[in-house]
């Protein structure tokens, strides 16, 4: 059954629309032996979907406060773009087809992302995807990204709706969380994480795959 109430869907990028978290556990994976550091696994989930400077106070945390956390984040990313110019960024499946349908049924689509402005215009467009989106928020236009709630406050801001009448796509938990204190309804399509019991409680719909959300919306 179709929501009525929802005007706009608001999507994450990484892990949601392109298939970029696969690569960046495997160069954080990759860092981590350059670094000598071990549970980079750990380190990954719990950054993915927070702003770089999250990032770097979460790892000297982790690591002790003479990690050279900036240092590592920097390779991780020299890592990533390395592996992408090369190989490519794919698309996950069903993205640019939920995309077209959605604009089809009349939501104002608009994007929340943590990843820096310059990198997520680069890979939107890349993928044919950037002109669906009303508004683009990313991670440098906010003081603290995801599970901060700044962010998709700022993005239905963006779009002149208010959260209530707005559901979130997304595939990390600090994004639900994220989502979920901002007050929209949250769609989680999992990607390398699976929802646990605390996460399902904040779900609205969990679908398999993008494709799903022909079901209700």
């Amino acid at each position: 059954m179709k929501n009525e109430n929802i005007k706009a869907i608001v999507f994450d990028m990484d892990g949601v629309l392109l298939d970029s978290e696969r690569i960046t556990r495997l160069m954080w994976a990759k860092a981590g032996k350059e670094y000598g550091i071990d549970d980079v696994e750990t380190a990954v989930r719990d950054c993915t979907g927070s702003s770089r400077p999250d990032q770097w106070v979460y790892l000297k945390k982790k690591y002790g406060e003479d990690f050279k956390a900036k240092e590592f984040r920097k390779r991780c990313s020299e890592l990533f773009h390395e592996y992408v110019d090369e190989n490519g960024l794919p698309p996950m499946p069903y993205s640019r087809e939920i995309l077209e349908y959605l604009r089809s049924q009349g939501y104002v689509l608009s994007l929340a992302s943590s990843t820096q402005s310059v990198t997520v215009h680069k890979e939107l467009k890349e993928a044919g995807m950037f002109d669906f989106f009303k508004t683009v928020t990313c991670g440098d236009q906010v003081e603290h990204s995801k599970p901060n709630p700044e962010i998709y406050l700022k993005a239905c801001k963006s779009i002149g709706l208010d959260p209530s009448v707005c559901a979130c796509v997304e595939d990390s938990p600090n994004g639900i969380r994220s989502a979920f204190i901002a007050g929209l309804k949250c769609i989680m399509v999992p990607d390398q994480i699976q929802p646990d019991e605390e996460l399902s409680r904040y779900l609205w719909k969990c679908p398999s795959s993008l494709e799903g959300l022909k079901e209700f919306l």
